[in-house]
């Protein structure tokens, strides 16, 4: 549109206009963050840089063990909703594993030094998501592992409904079977309805 200014201010930051009149064409450089785009290469993905979130290093133990860690807690937390506690178990001890060793293992260029730090200290920067992660994947599989825990011990103390109602034939004698479980929330959770 003729009747629309473009602005001149040094400030304009579109990387698809054309150059100002008078200024040679340049090559594309990635510009830095924030510090006005000098291109000195510390951007944001750059590893050199202090600034802006650390890269996933797959080659790296720790965090791919805080990323396995935060998988297999969430889905065996999952797992122990739906009613599958052995594989809820399962999933909840390895993520324990993963999270402690994430949280207390030793980057893959560990250096001699005794009173240097070790874990996810040592990864600098890069160790807050690392660490969210394996924290993360404490918390989800603990309650995994209480949810398994927690069907095992009800499947424990009320066997005998259990019993009685995996050895049932028909529907009426498994309506029977609700005569063994207490009058109270958990009897109401656990009978079987018509």
């Amino acid at each position: 549109m003729p009747d629309r200014r473009q602005p001149d201010s040094p400030t304009d930051d579109n990387p698809f206009a054309a150059p100002p009149e008078g200024r040679p064409d340049q090559p594309w450089q990635p510009r830095s963050g924030g510090d006005g785009g000098n291109g000195d290469g510390n951007g944001p993905g750059d590893s050199g840089g202090q600034r802006g979130p650390a890269r996933w290093d797959p080659t790296d133990p720790i965090q791919r063990r805080a990323r396995y860690a935060l998988l297999a807690g969430m889905w065996g937390f999952f797992f122990g909703i739906f009613g599958i506690p052995s594989v809820g178990l399962l999933l909840g001890a390895l993520a324990l594993y993963w999270g402690i060793s994430a949280l207390r293992g030793k980057p893959a260029a560990a250096t001699g030094d005794p009173g240097a730090p070790t874990g996810l200290d040592a990864l600098g920067p890069a160790a807050r998501p690392q660490r969210t992660a394996a924290v993360s994947g404490l918390v989800t599989a603990s309650l995994a592992i209480l949810l398994a825990m927690s069907s095992y011990a009800l499947q424990l103390a009320y066997k005998d409904f259990y019993v009685c109602r995996d050895d049932a034939l028909t529907k009426s004698a498994e309506l029977q079977c609700n005569t063994l479980l207490p009058n109270n929330f958990v009897g109401e959770v656990l009978k079987v309805r018509q």
